[in-house]
């Protein structure tokens, strides 16, 4: 028998570490082992860094991108879109295509704005709102952690 778990159980451990102020967390069962650690500096700066390594054969996609507002001085505040999972990113569907979106490109909410390839599996990252795309974090092809910043937005006013 194999035990297998999608990516909101692993986002639960992941949400439990922060909530206990864990460091490392470790599970095996059944031929299922999974290691979860905190960057403690991160964790103690209340910035979510975890380096997370799953040995299972399974994960769902998920389309709740985290979006985590920053408060900017006047109006509109900017978003910034964070990496759901750990992975690798790419900017476009395939080498040979353009990026998905560049800085100054007006994006959509449920536009995708990029790739984060995990466990073989693609996972397409979407926006959540509507505006201005104003900076991207992360070059194509370099991995990134849960948490990592991806894009800062600014919202349509």
């Amino acid at each position: 028998m194999s035990l297998k778990i999608d990516y909101k159980e692993i986002n639960k451990i992941i949400r439990l570490m922060e909530e206990k102020n864990l460091s490392h967390f470790e599970l095996e069962v059944e031929g299922l082992k999974i290691k979860i650690g905190r960057n403690l500096a991160s964790a103690l700066a209340s910035e979510p860094a975890p380096v997370l390594e799953v040995s299972t054969d399974t994960q769902e996609k998920s389309n709740n991108t985290p979006v985590e507002p920053i408060p900017q001085e006047g109006k509109n505040d900017l978003y910034y879109i964070t990496s759901p999972m750990v992975g690798t990113f790419y900017s476009a569907p395939d080498p040979s295509s353009p990026p998905f979106v560049e800085i100054g490109d007006s994006v959509k909410k449920n536009q995708t704005l990029c790739i984060i390839e995990a466990m073989k599996l693609m996972n397409e990252i979407e926006s959540e709102v509507d505006g201005t795309l104003m900076k991207v974090f992360i070059e194509n092809g370099k991995p990134v952690e849960y948490g990592q910043r991806l894009f800062a937005i600014q919202p349509l006013s």
